[in-house]
C-alpha cells in the first residue's frame, strides 16, 4: 500500500537505491515467490524413505534411484537450458510445473520400483526445466523494470518464504499420511498445480537484447540452438571470471545438498538424537536456512560477495566437522549453524554468477550448465559418502570433506582475486574505485553494453565487469 498524503508513512518497496518498485517489478516478484514456494513443496520429503520401504523397496534399490536421480538431472540440464533461452524461461518454467505435478501423482498411482523410479527421473526433468529459467527470468525481468539492484533481496525471499512454507507444512506431513496414505504425494501434485498457475500469470518478458520471450514472437532462425550452445562455451571458454566463479558455487551446493539430504539423518542417529525428534531438527534447521537467505544484505558491505561465498562455504564445512566432536545438543546447533551459512550464500552465489554474465548471452543455458557441474560433483560424492556410510566411517566423511572444501577454497580463492584484479583493469575509468555493497547492482563495462546491440560471440578474457569490489 503506498502512503497517501498526510500518512505516516509508505510501506511501496523500494530498490537499494531509495526509488520505488514499479508495479511490473512488483509483480513479477510476488509471482516468483508464488512459483518458488508452491514448485518446491515437496510434501513427500520427510516420508519418503519410509513411504518407499512401506512399498517393499529395499535399502539398495531406494538410494540406487537416488544416484540415477543425480546422474539424470545432469543429462536432463544439458538439453533444458538450450529449450529456454530458444522457447523462453516463462514457457520453460510452466513446462516444468507440468511435469512436476505429474510426477509427484505417479507414487499414488503406481507403488512400487518402476513407478518410484519414474518419479524421480520426472522430478529430475522438471526441476531441472526449471533450475536454470527461474533464476535468469527473475534477473532479466528485473533488469528490463530498472530494478536490478533488487535482485539479491527477491531471490533470497523467495528462498525464504519457500523455506517457511516446508517448516509450516512438513510437521503435518505424519499425520496426513496416517489419514490417507498417499497425501504427501497428492498434496505436492495439487502444490505444482498452483506454481503452475503462477508461471501463466507471468508477465511477458523481454531479453536483454529486445527480444520478446513470450513463447510467441515467430520462429526463431535455424540452427539458434546450437549457435547459442556455442556461444555459451565460448563465454565460458573466454571469460576465467564467470568459470572460476561457478567452481566457487560447487563447494557451497554440494556441501548443502549431501548433508541436508543424505546425511542428515545418519548424523542425528550417529548422536543418538531419537527419531521423533528428527521433524524438530528439521524444522529448526529449515527456519535457519529461511532467515539468512531473507536476509543476505545483512552482510557487511567491507568483505566483496566472492570473499563472503567462500567464507561462508568454510563455516559449513567446519560445522560439518565440529559435529563429530559434541553431544546431541551441540550437533542440532551446528546444523543449524551449517543452514544459516547455507541461506546466506545460495543468494550471493546466484548473483555473481548472473552478473558475471554478459547481457544478450543465453543466460538460461549458462545457468544450467553452472547445475551440471553442481549436480555432477554431488553425484560422485553422493557415491562416496555410499561407501563411507557403508564401512561404518561417518566421521571421517565429514572431516575429510572439509578438509576437501578447504582445500579447494584454498586454490581457487587466489585465482579469483588475480581475476578479479584484470577484471578491473579492464573496467572503464570511471567505475575504478567504486565499491558497491553486497546488495548493489554492479554496473557493466563498455565492451558489455555493446554487447547488448549484438548476439553475443566469443569474447576476450578481459571484457569482464566489475564484480570484486
Amino acid at each position: 500500500m503506498t502512503g497517501r498524503p498526510g500518512g505516516s508513512r509508505t510501506r511501496t518497496p523500494r530498490t537499494p537505491d531509495g526509488a520505488p518498485l514499479s508495479p511490473g517489478a512488483r509483480r513479477i516478484i510476488r509471482l516468483n515467490n508464488g512459483f518458488q514456494l508452491l514448485f518446491n513443496l515437496l510434501w513427500w520429503m520427510p516420508v519418503f524413505y519410509e513411504y518407499q520401504r512401506q512399498a517393499g523397496l529395499t535399502d539398495g534399490q531406494i538410494f540406487g534411484i537416488q544416484s540415477i536421480y543425480y546422474l539424470a538431472f545432469c543429462l536432463f540440464e544439458i538439453p533444458t537450458g538450450l529449450i529456454a533461452d530458444r522457447i523462453g524461461t516463462r514457457n520453460c518454467l510452466r513446462a516444468g510445473a507440468v511435469v512436476m505435478t505429474a510426477a509427484n501423482l505417479v507414487p499414488v498411482l503406481t507403488p512400487h520400483y518402476s513407478g518410484f523410479l519414474v518419479h524421480f527421473l520426472l522430478i529430475a526433468a522438471g526441476r531441472s526445466l526449471t533450475s536454470g529459467a527461474a533464476s535468469a527470468y527473475l534477473y532479466d525481468g528485473l533488469q528490463a523494470e530498472d530494478a536490478s539492484g533488487h535482485y539479491l533481496k527477491a531471490e533470497g525471499q523467495a528462498r525464504a518464504w519457500g523455506l517457511a512454507a516446508k517448516v509450516l507444512c512438513w510437521p503435518l506431513v505424519g499425520p496426513l499420511m496416517d489419514l490417507a496414505h498417499g497425501a504427501p504425494y497428492v498434496l505436492s501434485a495439487a502444490s505444482a498445480g498452483g506454481s503452475l498457475v503462477c508461471a501463466v500469470l507471468l508477465p511477458h518478458q523481454y531479453a536483454p537484447d529486445g527480444r520478446a520471450r513470450n513463447g510467441s514472437s515467430g520462429p526463431r532462425a535455424a540452427g539458434t540452438v546450437r549457435h547459442e550452445a556455442a556461444a555459451a562455451l565460448r563465454i565460458v571458454r573466454a571469460r576465467p571470471w564467470l568459470a572460476l566463479v561457478m567452481v566457487q558455487g560447487v563447494a557451497l551446493f554440494t556441501l548443502a545438498r549431501i548433508c541436508q539430504v543424505n546425511l542428515f539423518q545418519p548424523v542425528l542417529l550417529a548422536h543418538a538424537v531419537p527419531t521423533s525428534a528428527h521433524g524438530a531438527a528439521l524444522a529448526a534447521m529449515t527456519v535457519a536456512e529461511a532467515v539468512g537467505s531473507a536476509r543476505p544484505h545483512w552482510l557487511s558491505g567491507r568483505l566483496s560477495p566472492v570473499t563472503w561465498v567462500s567464507l561462508l562455504s568454510l563455516v559449513m564445512a567446519a560445522a560439518l566437522a565440529g559435529s563429530t566432536l559434541g553431544g546431541p545438543w551441540t550437533v542440532v546447533a551446528l546444523l543449524c549453524l551449517f543452514a544459516a551459512a547455507t541461506g546466506l550464500g545460495y543468494p550471493l552465489q546466484r548473483k555473481l554468477v548472473n552478473d558475471a554474465i554478459p547481457a544478450g548471452a543465453p543466460r538460461a543455458t549458462l545457468l544450467s550448465l553452472e547445475s551440471i557441474v553442481d549436480r555432477a560433483v554431488c553425484a560422485l560424492v553422493a557415491v562416496a559418502a555410499g561407501g563411507y556410510l557403508s564401512a561404518g566411517r561417518l566421521d571421517a566423511l565429514l572431516w575429510h570433506s572439509a578438509l576437501a572444501t578447504a582445500a579447494l577454497l584454498a586454490v581457487l580463492h587466489p585465482l579469483l582475486r588475480r581475476t578479479g584484479e584484470v577484471a578491473q583493469a579492464h573496467t572503464p575509468r570511471a567505475n575504478q574505485g567504486h565499491t558497491p555493497r553486497v546488495t548493489a547492482n554492479t554496473p557493466q563495462n563498455a565492451a558489455t553494453t555493446r554487447i547488448e546491440q549484438r548476439k553475443c560471440p566469443a569474447l576476450s578474457p578481459g571484457d569482464v565487469s566489475d564484480f570484486t569490489s
